[in-house]
């Protein structure tokens, strides 16, 4: 007998929160020439990160902005520098978080005082492309994506680890648009999202530092492609699509598990799970919103 895998399950979002209008600048900058045909941006939200206290921060991209944004919804602006901010990721330490910076590559910004500093700018004396995600694992190894304007036309973004003794591994060198990251619960596979490819990729980590086996997980369609991600405790991967409006929860296998719609505009760009665990809070890009939902994961 013929079995049929069960259609996966809606989930809504609601607005947790939206920039607010004063803080908004509707001007050309060198990143909407590039990235938004020259058109007005007044923001472009990404990079959502918690601190232990259960501040929320965000990354402004065109503007070199991040923002603290409190448990009640109050938006604080607490960096602005000569900068492209995206991913965020919050350092072993707790009193830093790290940035992929698209224009200065690896920074590091102090939660106390708000200083932007170098942490990694330069490989071989060479600029990266254009670091766009990152996450550290529980051993202190932080890796990233070095996405610049790679594509299907120029397949050369890459994928780096860097060990906490200042080692830099080039794990990957041909990725079509390496975007956001998210490691396995058991942390010997690194996911990928190729935002070029519409695809999200699977990386094993061996024992001995290599990698070996890449390949292609999920597929995906649409005008833009996978973008941030994360995991849950039961091993489901979240993927947020930049031109989709959803983020769409795959099972250990991937297999659509459930579709967590977008309930404002379709540019889906990241996500964070909140200090419950359960809580996932969205970037909607598009309108300068958080978007936030329930993922029911017992009931996956």
């Amino acid at each position: 007998m013929q079995s049929f895998q069960p259609l996966p399950r809606n989930v809504t979002t609601r607005v947790h929160t939206a920039m607010p209008q004063e803080l908004r600048r509707a001007v050309v900058t060198e990143w909407s020439r590039a990235n938004k045909r020259g058109h007005p941006v007044d923001c472009f939200l990404e990079g959502p990160c918690f601190d232990p206290a259960g501040h929320l921060y965000v990354t402004d991209i065109p503007h070199g902005r991040i923002f603290r944004i409190s448990p009640e919804g109050q938006w604080t602006p607490i960096a602005e520098y000569d900068g492209e901010p995206n991913g965020l990721a919050l350092h072993p330490d707790g009193e830093r978080l790290c940035i992929a910076d698209y224009k200065q590559g690896l920074l590091t910004l102090d939660l106390a005082t708000g200083t932007v500093g170098p942490l990694l700018t330069r490989r071989n004396s060479e600029r990266f492309k254009g670091p766009n995600d990152l996450v550290f694992a529980s051993n202190g190894d932080l890796y990233f994506t070095d996405q610049g304007q790679s594509g299907l036309h120029d397949p050369t973004g890459r994928v780096y680890r860097l060990r906490p003794g200042g080692q830099l591994d080039l794990l990957l060198s041909n990725g079509p648009s390496p975007n956001g990251l998210a490691l396995s619960g058991d942390e010997d596979v690194l996911f990928i999202a190729m935002t070029r490819d519409n695809a999200v990729w699977r990386l094993p980590l061996l024992p001995d530092g290599s990698t070996a086996k890449v390949g292609r997980f999920a597929s995906f369609h649409g005008t833009s492609g996978p973008d941030g991600m994360a995991m849950d405790p039961s091993g489901n991967l979240l993927v947020a699509h930049a031109s989709l409006g959803s983020v769409f929860v795959l099972s250990p296998q991937g297999e659509p598990v459930a579709r967590i719609r977008s309930c404002r505009g379709s540019t889906t760009t990241n996500l964070a799970f909140g200090r419950d665990g359960r809580t996932v809070f969205v970037t909607e890009s598009e309108t300068g919103s958080i978007l936030s939902a329930e993922w029911d994961i017992a009931s996956s």
